[in-house]
């Protein structure tokens, strides 16, 4: 998948499910982009680790699905 495909599924994202209520929910919006972005389940999660830092200060939410 190229770059641009990527930034393009992860706008398509944020353009149908971006609106909708609840924190939850744009926390799945989020995360559902960050992965695409990422392409690897590997590379997800090696950006989430990085996310949270060292000492483990920040929390990953990964959210409900609407």
């Amino acid at each position: 998948m190229t770059a641009q495909e990527k930034i393009n599924d992860a706008l398509d994202i944020a353009f149908q499910f971006g609106q909708i209520e609840g924190d939850h929910h744009r926390a799945w919006v989020i995360d559902q982009m960050v992965h695409v972005l990422c392409g690897t389940d590997e590379a997800y999660q090696k950006w989430v680790k990085e996310y949270k830092g060292p000492n483990s200060e920040y929390a990953w939410d990964t959210g409900i699905a609407p």
